[in-house]
Parts: C-alpha cells; structure tokens; sequence
C-alpha cells in the first residue's frame, strides 16, 4: 500500500492537466495510466495534427456544447483558450490559428504536445505509472480514501481523479472504466452514445458513390419528415454511407433519434448557391444550347461524374435521350432532385469510428467551480468522462484541458 495526497486516474489531456497542476501547487500526486503509454487518444486527435482548442469567443465557445455548455462557464473563465495557448506556448509548443479559428500545434505533430505535456508532469515531481488499470475506489464514510488497481494493489490518497476519457476509440484505453467507477459510487451515468460518428445509410446508392467528396454541400437533418438541422461544407460518400465533417456535426441528433426509433433522412442540397428560380434558369439554359447532347453528357457540366448514373437512376430520365426532348416534368424532377438528393440514414457506426463520447457523468452531481462530486468528498471528475461534448473544432480537447486545470488545483487543496 503506497499513500499520496492526489490520485489522477487515466493520462490523456485531462489526467495530464490535472496531475500537472496538482503537483505545481505542492500536493504529492501519483497519475495512474492503463496503456503502456500515456496519451493515446491525444496522439491521434485531428487527424494526428492535434486541434488543440478554438479562438472564438466565450458565448460562442460554451454555446458549442448545447444545453449543457453552461456547466463549463465556471471552468472556461479559470483556465480557457488563450490561458491554454500561454501554457503550451512555455512548454515549447508554439500553436497556428487555422481556418474556422481552430488552433493546432505548429509542428502539425500531436506527439509534440504529449511529449511536452509528459515532460511538464514529470518536471512537476508527478510520479507516472503506466499498465496500472484501476479497478475500484476506496470510499470511506462518504469520503474518497484511495484506489485499488487490478492486481488489487491498494493507493491511498485524499483526493482522487477521475480523468479516464469516454468510450471512443476504445483501442486507445477509452474503454468507459470511468462510467464504472462512477457509478460504482453512486453517481448517475446518462446514457452513453457515439457522438461525431459516421451514418449508415440504406439502400445502394451510398456504395455505389464510395470515395466521392462533396465539397460545397448542404445538407439538412430531417427527422419524422421535419427539419431539425442543416449544415454546409464537405461530406463523404463510404461503402456503409456518409462521413466528413458536415455528416459528424449533424451525428448526435441523429443517433439520438434512430435510438428513439425515429425516421431519419440526411436531404443533400448539391447546389446551394442557387435558389429553385436560378437553377432552374440555369438548367433551362444548358438544355437549350445543348439541344442535341444525351442527358448522361449534358450532366456533365452540372455533376461529378459518380453521381451521374445515380442521377438518372433517381430521376428516372432515361440516359441516352437527348436534352430537347427533355419534359419540362421531367426536368422538374431533375430541378428536384438536384436541390433535395434523399438519404435514409439506417444506423450509426460504432465507439471504435466516433470521435467523442455523448452521456457521462451526471452534471448535476458536479460542483462546476472545482469538478468535485457532490456526493463522495474528495472525489473529482474530468474530461470526457463528464456529460459535456461539443462539435468538432478543438472545442472538447479545450473542455479536457479547462476541467482538468480545475480538478487538479482544486484535489491539490484538499488535506
């Protein structure tokens, strides 16, 4: 049995916080990591390119994690973006601002930010022990006393947490443990899901466009026959169906409403910067000017060429027939289908595809100005774990880092 005043459970961008501050302000901490290594997740977070955070603004920031953004108000207005971009800038790891105000290391290298964050807890006297699994935690008349690991070595401590990260990309260590943990002590877990996943979709016509990226798309969520959502940017066609980073942005409404049992459909606007009335002209024109080209060769000027025999199968306008023989019934098919390209969305991939984890610990049963749990004394949370997850961004990585700085000071403090 070892003893220390601060246990940090799980070395990912929170833990590695955590631990860090708690050991800056003198408390003796041990960081206990599962994997051989610490900061997996963080090592392949944007792509291996690290979205650290984002430089919009507060507001603009919280409003990012929906309805339950207001519990990390307390958290962002201690440690926020700019509190983090000073932090790395000391531990060596200059950031860019990229399009969209998303921030990234310079060296375009996550390794670098985990290295420098390594190297930060060990200089803070943190001792890091990795394979070290927790299994259960020691709770003493309502008060946290410490861990027991799965060899069912025994860690007392004053203050333990619980930075684990969610159920995302399990290969990395996010296995849920901390959902566990939690619950094992009375906490509340709202139900957990994929968040920021790809969509499956029915039917053929996804397969068959496999590997075709739109670029200036919109699309729209629809649920039970009523719009819920849209977004504009860039989506990819895949054998099982949709992904990229407008199909990730609309995910968690529509993994909550296939969980519902709802009908979900994603409605492709393949021309957006043209109403129905100039589309519409514009088709006009090219049919008139290309009076004697087939259909499948005027579709050419209007579509990539992988959508085109999807196209004609939609529209039902036969391929080979030339466009002034084109109805104006069938041309309105055509306007239609151009502006509304239909896809039922069937399922969503698993944890082993999502970026982050939607559900967690109940926030209610978080103090939001320390991360300490309101119903066992001495016991935080951070990171993922939490019921907090946002769009994609930097803007859960910045939550990982805020919350951690929180539980981390806030352990270090208790006696």
């Amino acid at each position: 049995m070892t003893t220390h005043q601060v246990i940090v459970i799980g070395a990912g961008a929170a833990g590695l916080m955590a631990a860090g501050q708690a050991a800056e302000l003198g408390a003796e901490t041990l960081l206990l990591e599962k994997m051989r290594r610490p900061g997996r997740k963080l090592r392949i977070t944007g792509k291996g390119r690290c979205n650290l955070t984002n430089v919009v603004g507060l507001e603009e920031f919280i409003q990012r994690f929906g309805d339950n953004g207001v519990f990390l108000r307390q958290a962002f207005h201690q440690f926020f973006s700019t509190d983090l971009l000073d932090f790395l800038e000391e531990l060596g790891v200059p950031t860019v601002t990229e399009r969209g105000g998303r921030v990234f290391p310079a060296s375009e290298k996550a390794q670098d930010v985990v290295d420098a964050l390594v190297h930060w807890v060990r200089k803070q006297g943190v001792a890091l022990q990795t394979r070290s699994p927790v299994e259960r935690l020691l709770v003493e008349k309502d008060r946290i006393a410490g861990v027991v690991d799965a060899r069912e070595r025994v860690y007392r401590a004053s203050a333990v947490i619980v930075a684990t990260g969610g159920a995302s990309y399990p290969a990395t260590g996010s296995t849920g443990d901390g959902y566990r943990l939690a619950e094992s002590v009375g906490h509340t877990i709202v139900p957990i899901r994929p968040a920021l996943v790809p969509l499956e979709a029915a039917g053929d016509v996804a397969p068959r466009l496999q590997g075709l990226s739109l670029r200036n798309a919109a699309v729209r969520l629809r649920i039970d026959d009523q719009q819920q959502a849209d977004a504009f940017g860039e989506m990819l066609f895949t054998h099982f169906g949709v992904s990229g980073p407008m199909i990730l942005y609309l995910s968690k409404l529509a993994v909550d409403a296939l969980r519902a049992g709802q009908k979900v459909e994603l409605s492709i606007d393949l021309k957006p910067a043209l109403d129905h009335k100039t589309l519409d002209a514009r088709l006009l024109r090219e049919f008139d000017a290309q009076g004697k080209k087939h259909f499948q060769n005027l579709l050419k000027a209007l579509l990539p060429s992988k959508l085109i025999p999807v196209c004609i199968d939609l529209t039902g306008i036969p391929a080979h027939k030339v466009a002034h023989q084109v109805t104006a019934e069938e041309r309105a098919r055509l306007l239609k289908w151009l502006k509304d390209f239909r896809l039922e969305v069937i399922d969503h991939r698993g944890f082993e595809e999502a970026i982050v984890t939607a559900g967690g610990v109940a926030l209610d049963e978080i103090d939001p100005r320390t991360m300490e749990s309101r119903l066992v004394k001495g016991l935080y949370f951070a990171g993922e774990v939490l019921d907090i997850d946002a769009n994609t961004g930097g803007f859960n990585l910045q939550a990982a880092f805020s919350t951690g700085w929180v539980a981390g000071r806030s352990a270090a403090q208790v006696r």
